[in-house]
């Protein structure tokens, strides 16, 4: 056993010596099996809330209602949910009700995947009724029990299953893969915000360009903002090897395949429920990689664009080139370290200094102007300097 089950071990122990159960659950024990980094883990006991409460002086109630306790121990957090049962679904995404219950069995009944209905005790033993296990060493996605009750509960795990065949490179068992096609149509019944989170996570999956196969053949992207009719514009995107690209760089990806033009990105994104900053980063991007797409960086470009889009744009560059030679990133990077100036904020003038000059009232000619002296420092023509900037503007409109 590792961290952060180590220290998590405690947690189990003190429910245990309380005359309690207690598991890790979930993807934290499927992450153990397959040697992979775990970030937090979750807990699964027989104790009520309450009882768990009575446990740990320091709790806070997060999901009390459907069982889950948020314990506070030795300066870390864990979300600890009591074994339970779910009643009937409703808008294919959450029970109406909960009932406790005493049984890890049936409460690993309830999970979506065999590869997620496993638990480990504080010994390191595994229990796992539902063959995880088998399923895992098969790399394969397969539903608790029949598919058609599981999406049914939750439409959301149809986008699930794809996330984690990009995820984990696992394929999808034939009767899960069936279900997919068979009932697409629930995912429509889910909210945005929660489809975006298993697409964001799916697009940046090492075996994504499968997983974007998956949901075409099964036509889940019918049901995903801005996708509906766009089959053969995202077959598109499959066919660049887009591994090493980031979140972001996707985005860009995916509008630049789907021919979203630049005044519309905004919607489309928005769509998604995309935050105002993600929105803008995403935009930027795409407007150099556009330019990229038409010719080599100018000075004003590189200035402008910065270094982390730089970067962004020639990745993005390389994959639609089906280049693997990244010297482009260096050799514009390089040119950017080069420019005497980074950004606006580091010239030696300022508009204020502009309306002394020249003796004018502010207006769009401020901008212009100070456009213009940037341009003149990133080509050489005077240097960043104050009274030779302002010699360079007065001989420039004696001209």
């Amino acid at each position: 056993m590792k961290e952060p089950f180590l220290s998590a071990v405690p947690v189990l122990e003190k429910l245990v010596e309380a005359g309690f159960e207690a598991y890790f659950v979930g993807g934290s024990v499927r992450d153990y099996l397959l040697n992979k980094q775990i970030s937090d883990v979750d807990i699964a006991t027989s104790a009520t809330p309450e009882e768990v409460k009575r446990i740990f002086r320091k709790t806070v109630d997060v999901g009390i209602e459907h069982g889950t306790v948020l314990v506070l121990h030795n300066q870390k957090s864990y979300e600890i949910t009591t074994f339970r049962t779910e009643g009937e679904y409703v808008d294919f995404r959450r029970p109406k009700e909960v009932a406790f219950i005493r049984n890890l069995k049936e409460d690993l009944q309830r999970r979506d995947f065999t590869m997620n209905a496993m638990a480990m005790d504080r010994f390191g033993t595994i229990f796992d009724p539902y063959k995880g296990q088998d399923a895992i060493k098969a790399q394969l996605i397969k539903t608790v029990g029949p598919s058609q009750d599981r999406f049914h509960e939750d439409a959301l795990r149809m986008m699930r299953a794809v996330r984690f065949a990009s995820q984990l490179s696992f394929r999808i068992d034939v009767e899960t893969l069936e279900a997919l096609s068979k009932y697409n149509y629930l995912l429509d019944k889910i909210a945005v915000e929660r489809k975006r989170t298993e697409f964001e996570k799916l697009l940046i999956g090492q075996n994504r360009r499968q997983a974007l196969k998956i949901l075409l053949d099964s036509s889940l992207y019918k049901y995903l903002p801005g996708l509906q009719n766009q089959k053969h514009l995202i077959e598109s995107m499959i066919s660049y090897k887009s591994e090493t690209l980031n979140l972001s760089e996707m985005w860009v990806l995916l509008l630049h395949c789907l021919k979203v033009p630049e005044n519309q990105i905004d919607t489309f994104l928005r769509e998604w429920r995309l935050s105002i900053k993600e929105v803008k980063e995403i935009s930027h991007i795409f407007r150099f990689f556009t330019l990229r797409l038409q010719k080599k960086w100018a000075v004003y470009d590189l200035y402008l664009a910065g270094g982390n889009t730089i970067m962004s744009v020639e990745r993005l560059y390389s994959v639609i080139l089906g280049s693997e030679n990244h010297n482009s990133i260096d050799f514009w990077l390089k040119r950017y370290q080069e420019l005497p100036i980074k950004e606006r904020s580091e010239l030696k003038v300022t508009g204020n200094d502009l309306l002394t000059w020249f003796n004018r009232k502010g207006g769009p000619w401020v901008k212009e102007t100070l456009e213009k002296v940037e341009t003149g420092i990133l080509e050489g023509n005077v240097l960043n300097d104050y009274q030779r900037i302002k010699e360079w503007l007065m001989t420039c409109s004696q001209k």
